[in-house]
């Protein structure tokens, strides 16, 4: 079906209603020279009459380009990744270009989906937060000339691709050192899904700070799984029944800070002091405010994207890995000194 039948104005109704050539209506929308300026301005009073706009899509493909990104998440709901998006967006706005994004929900045939389609949809590049170990489907992909940067996760072994990441390992170590000047010696830890590269690293902090700390990590203070409210009860429960209870816990990311804040208004004071990894919205208004290790989620979006548009200029260079600091805001919870 044609733009005229769908309703469209095309270029030729704005010739006819502007009384000249289709060459002439071309150069003035594309700002080409040599049209006399009464002309141009007859041209352009018929575009705004018609409602004529020009079709973006056949002009960047007669370039060779799109002018779309794709960008796949873990869950565009969580407000690190609505943060990641946003920087995304904004480079991508400042290259002239639209972003296509998709949420994997940490789920690794979700990812290649999304990948892949985004792929038949001619993207310029890609930037993905990978839910997989394995992204051997994304080979024909990179042969054929798309362009791909990772974020937040690393990929696989051999794929020689830029990466973003965060100082996840860093700023647990960050929690626990904080803790421990604090007085606390009995720390729990928290996590996601030990599958996932983040909580596996974010593991690896706590216990790297607890050595370094000389306090052996007991591994009843440890637990690793899905953020679920019913999990948490069960596990904090656990926990504080124990005869040597923690007397502190450490959040492995803002959901299960959050969580785990839930659990404990349940439960009567006094509570343990608490340190979340990643900050969110409204921490600082609880009482005692959330003591946070803060990342930088717009950051990853922002090099993210600047690496995949340096790419798309030309860069030929080796893959860059770039891992971005955290840091500690006290508010108070992680403040608490043991009973």
């Amino acid at each position: 079906m044609t733009d005229a039948a769908r309703g469209r104005p095309t270029m030729k109704d704005v010739a006819t209603a502007a009384g000249v050539a289709l060459k002439t209506v071309s150069r003035v929308v594309n700002d080409e020279p040599g049209v006399n300026p009464e002309t141009a301005a007859r041209v352009r009073a018929a575009i705004d009459r018609l409602g004529y706009r020009r079709n973006e899509s056949a002009r960047v493909l007669r370039r060779g380009r799109t002018a779309t990104i794709g960008l796949v998440i873990e869950d565009v709901s969580d407000p690190f990744y609505s943060a990641l998006n946003r920087a995304v967006e904004d480079v991508a706005t400042r290259n002239g270009s639209l972003v296509l994004t998709g949420s994997s929900a940490e789920n690794p045939a979700r990812e290649r989906e999304l990948v892949l389609t985004f792929c038949d949809r001619r993207v310029d590049g890609l930037i993905i937060v990978p839910a997989g170990n394995d992204h051997a489907y994304l080979l024909p992909e990179l042969k054929a000339g798309t362009v791909a940067v990772f974020a937040d996760r690393p990929p696989e072994p051999g794929l020689d691709l830029d990466a973003v990441l965060c100082d996840n390992a860093g700023g647990v170590g960050q929690g626990v050192e904080h803790l421990i000047r604090h007085g606390h010696r009995r720390i729990a830890f928290l996590g996601d899904h030990p599958a996932i590269f983040t909580a596996a690293e974010r593991l690896h902090g706590y216990r790297t700070a607890l050595e370094a700390a000389g306090i052996p990590a007991d591994d009843r203070l440890i637990s690793m799984g899905p953020p679920g409210q019913a999990r948490m009860a069960v596990e904090l429960t656990r926990m504080l029944a124990l005869p040597d209870p923690p007397t502190a816990l450490l959040t492995g990311n803002g959901r299960l800070t959050v969580t785990a804040l839930r659990v404990l208004a349940t439960r009567p004071p006094p509570h343990p002091a608490l340190v979340g990894f990643d900050d969110f919205e409204l921490s600082d208004l609880i009482v005692p405010g959330v003591t946070v290790i803060a990342q930088n989620s717009s950051g990853l979006g922002r090099v993210a994207a600047e690496l995949l548009f340096r790419r798309l200029s030309g860069h030929t260079g080796p893959a860059r890995r770039i891992r971005l600091p955290t840091h500690l805001i006290a508010r108070g919870s992680g403040e608490l000194p043991p009973p």
